[in-house]
Parts: C-alpha cells; sequence; structure tokens
C-alpha cells in the first residue's frame, strides 16, 4: 500500500513538472495578450517591452560616455521618436527625450506626475528621503533645506566656509605629483558637507570614519538591489544603519543642552530648533542632504577640470576674470571673497552651465503619472512610470548647436536655442540640470557657489593635465570616471594666492 502512494506520488510529481513549462507558457501568453488588449484601446507611443518582468533595464543602465545619451536611447530615439514606451525597473514606463513633455511633467508635479523611484532607492536612502517623498511632507522637508539655505546665509556663513573648504584641499596638492581629481572633488564636498550639517571638521578621527562609512553606503546607492550577504547593497544597508547611528548620537548631544543652547549654525541644529519632525524623519533628511549636497557637486566640479583642459580659450578667459577680481580685492586690502566678488564672475556661470549641459549629473528623473494623460496625440496610462531625459534635451542638436562641443560662450550669445543665456535662469525651457517645478533642486543655489569659488581658487594657482586620455566620464547610471580622473598639478610661478 505504501509503495502504491509512494509511486503515485512520483507520478503526480512528474506530471506537475510536466505541466509547469505549459503553464508558465499560458501565464506569459495571457500576460501579452491583456497588453495588447490594453495598447488597442490606449494609443500609446510606440515602443518595445522587451522581455516579461525584465523588460529593457539591463540595456538601459548599460554604461555609456557621459556626454552621450547612450547607444539604447540613440537607437530608440531614431527608431521610435522622442517620446516611446518601454518596460524599465520592472514597471510599464513612458520614457521622454522630448523637452516640452518634460517641461509638462515636472510642471504638473502632483497634479498629473509624481515623484515614483525604485524601492531599492527608497530602502537605502529612508522612506523619509527627500528623494522618495511626496505631497506635503515632501514640500515641508524642502522648505526646512530651503529656509537653511537662504540667500542671506549664503552671503555670509556659507561663502566663508566654501573659499575655506576650497583653499583646504588646493593647498594640499603636491608639485608634479598625480593624483585623482575625482578623489579631491568629493573630499571637499565632503568636507563642506560635513561641516555645513554637523559642524564635523575635516581631518578629525569622527570626520574619516564617517567618509569611509559614506564610501560604501555610495556603491550600495548604485549597485543592484540585492540584499545578500557579501553584496554591494547589503554591505550599504549596514553602513546606512552606523551613519545613522552615528547622526542619532549627535542629535542626542543637542538635544541634552536644552532647546534653548542648541547651536543653529549648522543643519542639525536648525532642524531640532525650528522644525517638529521625529527622529526619524531628522535622520533621514540629514543622510539624503548629505547624499545630494556630497555627490552631485564633486561629480559636477570633476567634470569642469575634465572639460576645460581641451578648451585652453576658457581657461584664458577664466583667469582673466579671476584675476581681475583678485587684483581688485587685493587694492582694497581685502581676502576673503565675498558675494559681490561672486557676482563679478559672469564667464564662469557659462563654464558651470555648459558642464551642467554637457556632463550631465542627474540624467534622468523618475515620475508616475497619477492619472491618464493625454500629450501630442499619446496616451500616458494613470500608474505607468515616466522617465523624462534631461540628458537627452541638453544634448540633442536641435535646440543646441554642436551638443558634444564644450562651448561655454553659449551661454553669452544665446544662440544655443535655450530661452535664456543666464544660468541663473533655472526654469529655462531647454535647460534644466537641477530638474524643475515644485521638486527643483534646494541646493542648487550652493551648488553654483561651491563649483564658482572652487573654479576661482583652482585657475588662479594652477596649471592641469589630464594624465589618462582613456578617462572619461560614465553614466552608470550616475555620472563617474572610472580611473578617478588623474591629473597632475603646477602651481603658477610668483602668482600664489593660496
Amino acid at each position: 500500500m505504501v509503495e502504491r502512494q509512494s509511486a503515485s506520488m512520483s507520478s503526480d510529481s512528474e506530471v506537475i513538472l510536466c505541466l509547469l513549462p505549459s503553464v508558465l507558457a499560458l501565464f506569459l501568453f495571457l500576460i501579452l495578450i491583456r497588453r495588447k488588449q490594453q495598447q488597442t484601446r490606449l494609443h500609446l507611443p510606440p515602443g518595445n517591452m522587451g522581455w516579461p518582468f525584465l523588460g529593457e533595464t539591463l540595456g538601459y543602465l548599460k554604461p555609456y560616455s557621459a556626454t552621450s545619451t547612450g547607444q539604447f536611447m540613440e537607437q530608440h530615439i531614431s527608431r521610435y521618436g522622442k517620446i516611446y514606451k518601454s518596460n524599465l525597473f520592472g514597471e510599464p514606463t513612458i520614457v521622454s527625450a522630448d523637452a516640452g513633455l518634460n517641461r509638462f511633467i515636472l510642471q504638473n508635479e502632483g497634479r498629473l506626475f509624481e515623484c515614483s523611484y525604485p524601492r531599492s532607492i527608497g530602502g537605502i536612502l529612508g522612506k523619509w528621503s527627500m528623494l522618495v517623498l511626496v505631497g506635503d511632507m515632501h514640500r515641508d522637508m524642502r522648505m526646512i533645506s530651503l529656509n537653511f539655505l537662504s540667500h542671506a546665509r549664503l552671503r555670509t556663513h556659507l561663502m566663508r566656509e566654501v573659499e575655506k573648504h576650497t583653499l583646504l584641499v588646493l593647498s594640499s596638492w603636491k608639485e608634479n605629483s598625480v593624483f585623482s581629481a575625482q578623489d579631491e572633488a568629493k573630499k571637499f564636498t565632503f568636507n563642506l558637507m560635513a561641516k555645513h550639517i554637523m559642524s564635523l571638521d575635516p581631518g578629525k578621527p569622527e570626520t574619516e570614519q564617517l567618509k569611509k562609512l559614506y564610501v560604501t553606503f555610495m556603491k550600495g546607492v548604485v549597485s543592484a538591489p540585492v540584499n545578500l550577504p557579501g553584496t554591494a547593497y547589503r554591505k550599504a544597508l549596514q553602513s546606512r544603519s552606523t551613519i545613522l547611528k552615528f547622526i542619532e548620537s549627535k542629535m542626542e548631544e543637542r538635544l541634552k543642552e536644552g532647546a534653548e543652547n542648541i547651536d543653529e549654525d549648522d543643519l542639525l541644529g536648525w532642524v531640532l530648533k525650528h522644525s517638529n519632525l521625529s527622529k526619524e524623519q531628522i535622520l533621514d533628511l540629514i543622510l539624503s542632504l548629505l547624499f545630494a549636497g556630497h555627490e552631485t557637486s564633486s561629480v559636477a566640479i570633476a567634470l569642469a577640470i575634465y572639460f576645460l583642459p581641451g578648451c585652453p580659450n576658457a581657461i584664458q578667459q577664466l583667469r582673466e576674470e579671476h584675476t581681475e577680481i583678485a587684483r581688485a580685492k587685493k587694492q582694497a586690502g581685502e581676502t576673503e571673497l565675498n558675494w559681490d566678488d561672486y557676482k563679478k564672475m559672469e564667464f564662469t556661470q557659462c563654464v558651470i552651465s555648459e558642464t551642467l549641459r554637457l556632463g550631465n549629473v542627474v540624467r534622468f528623473l523618475h515620475r508616475k503619472a497619477l492619472k491618464d494623460v493625454r500629450y501630442k496625440g499619446y496616451d500616458i496610462p494613470c500608474g505607468w512610470k515616466v522617465l523624462p531625459v534631461i540628458a537627452a534635451v541638453h544634448l540633442d542638436p536641435l535646440l543646441f548647436d554642436q551638443p558634444q562641443h564644450f562651448n561655454p560662450w553659449r551661454w553669452q550669445n544665446n544662440n544655443s536655442g535655450a530661452s535664456s543665456s543666464s544660468y541663473t535662469s533655472m526654469t529655462s525651457s531647454n535647460f534644466m540640470p537641477f530638474g524643475g517645478g515644485p521638486r527643483l533642486c534646494a541646493g542648487s543655489e550652493l551648488a553654483k557657489l561651491e563649483m564658482a569659488v572652487f573654479i576661482h581658487h583652482l585657475v588662479l594657482n594652477f596649471h592641469w593635465d589630464l594624465e589618462d586620455d582613456l578617462d572619461q566620464p560614465f553614466a552608470f547610471p550616475f555620472v563617474d570616471f572610472q580611473n578617478g580622473l588623474p591629473i597632475t598639478a603646477r602651481r603658477h610661478q610668483n602668482q600664489s594666492h593660496i
């Protein structure tokens, strides 16, 4: 009897195994039928949904030169146009390389579209991170950041700190030695943000330990979200936990002093004194701003160092502009840069604009349709992901003349197709390096200030050469230099301003 039951069970298992491929095939067939039915009801953009589940994500994220849109985008735009459908990050997606649709998406934030990053990003940055928050909570968090980064604070306290940390990094550069410009840019922005956010001094053991944890954390942010032992994602989650404990200990130290005695000089003190955020919300806010303020600015500075040697005339004009500023300061008996000096850096702003346009630190954004939307005859179904690709607009030859060419003067002559030659016009129709609409980057003014002050002291004090002709910025999906952008720097003779 037992043998008969055993034989019967074995036979049933064999039948199930034989039927399994057929069941899976039927399941996939039903998915394709349902997708086809939806497409006949809606006028979706043309495109290819790729493989079930995986879609076209692997092709979309394949590394490519940051000064291009990549082979995937180029092929899809050539075949389907600037608006096409795909399946990315596990969801049906409308991809937009169209400047008009991108503006439409960003301007209708909270009404027709909302921020919708992959779940793995929220898992590592935290559910209260400004990057993933939507609605009123995002607005409140952003307002806290904007109040702390007020114009008055930029003019006084932050201007002084940016210059101090710039000089600290540049003064350590050794004559004729090869070093990583990317690492130096990251050192500058990390030290600045650590001081700015939690009053941590550069070079101190706790600051250096936090920096090491942060490096591990960042590797996980750009890795596959596989939470298994030994993976970069798992290590990043562990680093996140340690970083949050560190921030929490700093927060408890402040609270022990009493609310009336909390210093407002850094963001942590400001938030504790001027907000009603919970402890968890404060921790995620601090971590996300450390990420946003450090990573994007350091990449932008490294890109400027990379682009400028290929444009000697731009370096010459920068040196003339900054030499004039330095000469006027010397005559006035002043040493530190002030806001009036910063406003005189007009060509520098052109260089910054061109660096951000060609390098595209932020290449695309993640959004989701909140309701059915119709645009240029195409339907965007409610619930579908939408990817406005900022880089594709910045590199569009119909909008920018010779888009792959580093040309800062395009911002002076206003011949690029952009609606404004002023870098401060962040809502310019074709130029959106900091996004747009209600989610316009809260730190955009600080980022411009950092780049301008760093460039000021860089061109006044150094000549530099790129040491690796093959090292170039790659998008994967964040912009990075594979070999760290090695350079050799030489001080100007009899012209040191450090």
